[in-house]
């Protein structure tokens, strides 16, 4: 095996990495308001999340495109200088994941790919190696515009939606309401699922096309190889199943107190917006749609709102793109500093070092099914506190 070869296998290996951890980072957005209520049992959710990932990833590769040539001028690098480029952003997106999950904090796993990326490439090329604004192209009009709107757009729709079906429950009786709601939380969650399959595994597919072109195994004009969509498609949905469970305990009883009402308007609102975006070739933030519409659904009920760790997610959210790009930057500089496959290597160490590291320091205080409705200093979780 050559060397060009088998460092684009070890890049193709930390995309989909990368990938396995978007999966379990982002399974709290479609499954946490089902799980708190009560709607789906954890394992459950977390099942049925994964199968509509795998199919929602073969849906659509217009966010795919975004990113292999929305991104990183392909003209201005090429060969394995742009495979070093990809790889380092793409462990500057895993690392950011992985410490956030720690925290259990939703931040995007969309931004810190993208952070990671436009951190390497600017260590690399530059200012000018990055696609800023080209039209409608561009870092601000595909990344940074749509991340300033779809929380808020997501909110407001979530706290419209949840006023009005709680104004037409009004004077229902509760428990009929509880448990059809319930039921189509079951549809809305699969929803945002297939949705977030559509948006999500296709940012690893368009790094992976970048990787390729790079390689000279494909042009910039090629469409998305079957053998790529299967393999993102497989990745996210194995990450989905193993859970996330700290991001979902946050999403699910830290923010807002959820019930049924809530969960599918919130779900919905969610849903509609990031099939939208991925429509239109948006890669949205599927964490930040979906944290809105939890706030939103909040709001609209008249819900006590847990601000501070509204902040802590704000602030994560401000952070990601600045600090994964810190990451991608510095893993370039280590990996251009020592050289060819060595440098590979050595910053590859690292990543399986440090996510090894902070996997162990997780298990101090394990979040697992069985305890993730459980938030420090409340009484009961919410599923039983709807029934009790």
């Amino acid at each position: 095996m050559s060397v060009e070869l088998l460092v684009l296998v070890i890049v193709v290996i930390t995309a989909l990495a990368f990938d396995f951890t978007n999966g379990f980072h982002d399974t709290a957005n479609a499954m946490a308001t089902s799980i708190a209520t009560g709607a789906l049992r954890p394992r459950v959710a977390v099942a049925l999340s994964a199968v509509l990932n795998l199919i929602g990833a073969f849906l659509s590769v217009a966010v795919a495109a975004t990113v292999a040539k929305g991104i990183v001028r392909l003209d201005a690098v090429s060969g394995q200088e742009l495979l070093v480029v990809v790889f380092a952003g793409l462990v500057g997106g895993i690392l950011w994941n992985l410490l956030t999950w720690l925290f259990g904090l939703p931040s995007s796993s969309s931004h810190a790919l993208f952070g990671g990326l436009i951190g390497a490439t600017l260590a690399a090329l530059g200012w000018s190696g990055v696609i800023w604004q080209a039209g409608s192209e561009g870092v601000l009009a595909k990344i940074v515009v749509p991340a300033l709107l779809a929380p808020v757009v997501a909110a407001l729709v979530a706290a419209l939606g949840t006023r009005a079906v709680y104004r037409i429950t009004r004077g229902a009786d509760a428990d009929t309401v509880r448990s059809g709601f319930r039921w189509g939380q079951i549809g809305s969650a699969s929803l945002v699922s297939l949705a977030h399959g559509t948006n999500d595994a296709q940012k690893t597919m368009g790094v992976i096309f970048l990787a390729l072109v790079a390689n000279g195994t494909l042009t910039a004009n090629d469409e998305m190889p079957l053998w790529v969509m299967a393999a993102c498609a497989v990745a996210i949905a194995a990450g989905t199943y193993l859970g996330g469970w700290r991001i979902i305990r946050t999403l699910g009883r830290g923010l807002v107190e959820i019930e049924s009402p809530q969960g599918l308007a919130a779900e919905s609102s969610a849903a509609a917006i990031i099939l939208t975006s991925a429509h239109f070739g948006l890669p949205l933030s599927t964490t930040q749609t979906a944290t809105g519409s939890i706030l939103g659904s909040g709001l609209g009920k008249g819900a006590e709102v847990r601000w501070r760790v509204m902040g802590h997610m704000a602030v994560a959210w401000l952070l990601t793109l600045p600090m994964a790009g810190l990451v991608g930057a510095a893993c370039w500089a280590v990996a251009h500093f020592v050289g060819g496959l060595p440098g590979v290597l050595v910053v590859f160490t690292v990543l399986i070092a440090l996510s090894t590291l902070m996997y162990l320091r997780s298990r101090r205080a394990p979040v697992t099914d069985a305890n993730v409705n459980e938030w420090p200093g409340d009484r009961l979780p919410a599923a039983d506190r709807e029934s009790a």
